[in-house]
């Protein structure tokens, strides 16, 4: 036995001290299929950052990215003093953090509610109704907004003028109601798809724990709250740490799709804004356009840092 102890620790050392390429040799076909997955990070995550240069440029299309020549921190600078600077970032923060508000808690709030269904039937049958929206996708998802919410022919409209309202407010071109549209539809949408990882998570509690709860007297909404709440704490932390690094980015497609002459003081928003002064600009400016969107990248760096950092300190759960 103590033979057999002494020698364990020596095999281990050994297989420590193998050289990476002895590993690979002795496993390639594991790292073999790791070959795609390298390659495609290369050609198109980081590759394409060279292109990033452009920013501290004046970019000249006959010049090209290498040839155009240095300006520093001119294109920055000139979305700094731009009078567009505010209204885009205050439209982006408010629609973002209004979006993680409200967002976040609901698909755990879901999780939480399905776990607690008794019956599988109905259990199923709710998931796969909550499930179905994220299909949708968000030109459709728009239409379906237009075609409701239209104050002339959309369904709201026609039910109003059945109980004799006949001037429906046109929420499509209000600015206030905007931020609204956008976050609950997108709610609406992700909710049942985003709860699945939750639903995953509340599987894996111990069903010991209930019992003793139960034979101790506690009612299922203290079980739910002492028991299933703690289970996916951490995974709550960790897409909350996620979250918090997109919280500069709003989704151009829909926000693009939604937008109108009405509502562009509260609709435009920096992927927005970047699409009209690059590519749907007249006369296009990539270089203030990647400047623009290279400044967003850096916010929610520091933003995702900060956050983990915070939630690392206070709750232990961290992406790194």
């Amino acid at each position: 036995m103590k033979a057999t102890a002494a020698a364990a620790p020596s095999a281990s050392t050994k297989v420590k001290k193998k050289s990476l390429a002895k590993r690979i040799l002795t496993c390639w076909q594991l790292y073999l299929f790791l070959i795609l997955p390298i390659a495609y990070l290369l050609i198109f995550c980081y590759y394409p950052m060279a292109g990033l240069q452009i920013a501290f440029k004046k970019f000249q299309a006959n010049l090209g990215i290498w040839g155009s020549p240095w300006v520093g921190f001119e294109q920055f600078t000139k979305f700094f003093t731009s009078p567009m600077f505010g209204r885009v970032i205050k439209n982006t923060l408010t629609v973002s953090i209004y979006n993680l508000i409200a967002g976040f808690p609901m698909p755990i709030i879901l999780a939480l509610v399905l776990n607690s269904l008794r019956s599988e039937k109905y259990k199923k049958f709710a998931q796969t109704v909550t499930y179905l929206p994220y299909f949708i996708s968000v030109v459709v998802l728009v239409g379906i907004l237009n075609q409701v919410l239209n104050p002339r022919i959309g369904l709201v409209a026609n039910l109003l003028e059945l109980v004799g309202i006949n001037n429906m407010p046109n929420f499509l071109g209000s600015a206030t109601a905007f931020p609204h549209l956008y976050v609950w539809s997108g709610v609406w949408q992700s909710m049942g798809y985003n709860s699945i990882i939750y639903i995953a998570a509340l599987a894996s509690t111990d069903p010991e724990l209930h019992e003793a709860a139960q034979i101790d007297g506690a009612s299922r909404f203290q079980r739910v709250i002492h028991i299933d709440l703690p289970t996916i704490l951490p995974t709550a932390s960790i897409l909350l740490i996620m979250n918090a690094g997109r919280i500069m980015t709003v989704g151009f497609e829909k926000a693009y799709l939604m937008q109108n002459s009405l509502n562009t003081t509260a609709s435009e928003v920096i992927s927005t804004y970047v699409y009209k002064v690059s590519l749907a600009a007249s006369i296009p400016n990539f270089s203030y356009g990647t400047a623009i969107d290279l400044f967003n990248s850096i916010i929610n760096m520091v933003l995702i840092v900060s956050v983990n950092a915070i939630n690392k300190r206070i709750g232990g759960s961290s992406l790194f």
